[in-house]
């Protein structure tokens, strides 16, 4: 690993080490570089705490760095309100987020096989077809093929599943429960990573938007915290342009956050 310095100051490697748990990273390497940008940032804004005298008060010296840095963002990163008109326009520019779930009452055959198992979905496949082709001449043997033939807890209720919402289910169910008519068995087999399934849509009912008045604080908050964020990533883009940054890149704002800098 590159010793990594900030101003000729080094960060030490036992601290980049104690920092790694909070950054999972897929390699230690990664994780590495995760955790050694953390310090940079930390002891970027700290320094630059330093030279405008800017000291918290806490009851530890972990705290009292925290709380200096809070100091320090509250001070030099100013985020505007975001008025009426700018909360009202992004409510109007993205409906899909202030919705109410859709809720659905679904009923389900499972035919199992796991999902590396090509012979057992096979057959998986080939008995949910056979059921709805007896379906489509019987439909009100939903519950009697159900009780008899599926692998899901739901068979002793025959195949219901009860009142879900969008999520509850495994999107592979969801992407065609939602694309049904009510009272429609789908005329195709459904593959999942459990296996293969008959469905049927009993009933559903599609969330409505919620007024604008209702979405506002979390539009509000969505948005302050937004601005927060480019802020701070600008603020340090700043800060890091002044110093002499070895060992690792300069932060980036996907790494920022407002709770834990």
């Amino acid at each position: 690993m590159e010793v990594v310095r900030v101003n000729g100051i080094e960060v030490a490697a036992p601290a980049i080490a104690a920092e790694l748990q909070y950054h999972p990273a897929p390699s230690r390497e990664a994780a590495w570089e995760e955790a050694a940008r953390a310090l940079v940032v930390r002891r970027l804004l700290l320094d630059e705490a330093g030279r405008l005298g800017i000291a918290a008060r806490a009851t530890t010296d972990a705290n009292a760095e925290e709380a200096t840095i809070e100091a320090l963002l509250a001070r030099e990163v100013a985020v505007p309100e975001p008025d009426t008109e700018t909360c009202r326009r992004y409510w109007m520019s993205n409906p899909g987020k202030f919705k109410a779930p859709d809720v659905y009452e679904a009923a389900h055959i499972l035919f199992p096989a796991a999902p590396e198992d090509a012979a057992a979905r096979a057959t998986a496949k080939a008995g949910a077809a056979a059921a709805i082709a007896e379906l489509q001449a019987a439909p009100q043997r939903f519950a009697e093929l159900a009780r008899a033939r599926s692998a899901c807890q739901s068979a002793a209720n025959g195949g219901v599943l009860g009142q879900q919402s969008r999520g509850d289910l495994v999107p592979e169910l969801e992407t065609f429960i939602l694309a049904m008519e009510e009272g429609q068995v789908c005329p195709v087999p459904v593959a999942s990573r459990y296996g293969f399934h008959v469905l049927r849509l009993d009933r559903l009912v599609r969330g409505e938007l919620i007024p604008f008045e209702q979405s506002r604080p979390e539009i509000e908050r969505h948005l302050v915290d937004t601005a927060w964020r480019r802020g701070v990533s600008q603020y340090l883009h700043i800060l890091a342009g002044r110093a002499r940054i070895e060992g690792v890149a300069v932060p980036t704002a996907a790494k920022i956050g407002r709770a834990h800098v």
